[in-house]
């Protein structure tokens, strides 16, 4: 079975959301071991300045290596990333799989994005769209297409 540790930045405060990861983890809990790590984002001025938008990165990044698991394989979601789509997300995890990588572990950015270390340390910086959303909006879409990349694999139903 993978395990997949998702780290994220910020703290989920909209019930909506919060019920919408629920329903994801609950699907995913027979396919993967997965653990969803929420790290504190950092707050910033309204109009932050370079140098203090490259502190609050610095200080989440930070956080981040630390919550990364040994081992596991590291994918970075940024929009400047690779874009995919869902069969060729899938093929992604069952290729690590293959390759005896059962860890994978994805890292979504707070509002200020990832800073450069976190990025140039990922194997992959994969990017579902080129369009901005909310990261806490983020995490539910992410979920829902890790659970539709299982399903593909499984060649079920829910991926039209």
């Amino acid at each position: 079975m993978l395990h997949i540790t998702l780290i994220c930045v910020g703290r989920l405060k909209e019930e909506y959301f919060t019920a919408a990861v629920a329903e994801y983890v609950k699907r995913l809990g027979t396919l993967c071991s997965l653990n969803i790590e929420e790290v504190p984002e950092t707050r910033l001025p309204a109009n932050p300045n370079a140098a203090e938008v490259e502190a609050a990165l610095s200080k989440e990044a930070d956080t981040i290596e630390l919550r990364i698991p040994k081992n596991a394989v590291v994918v970075a979601l940024s929009s400047e990333g690779k874009e995919t789509d869902s069969v060729q997300f899938s093929k992604f995890i069952r290729a690590c799989e293959k390759d005896g990588k059962n860890r994978l572990c994805f890292i979504i950015g707070g509002s200020v994005g990832l800073h450069k270390r976190i990025k140039n340390g990922a194997r992959v910086i994969l990017s579902m769209s080129k369009m901005t959303f909310p990261h806490h909006l983020f995490r539910v879409m992410f979920l829902e297409q890790l659970y539709r990349a299982f399903k593909i694999a499984a060649g079920a139903k829910y991926h039209k």
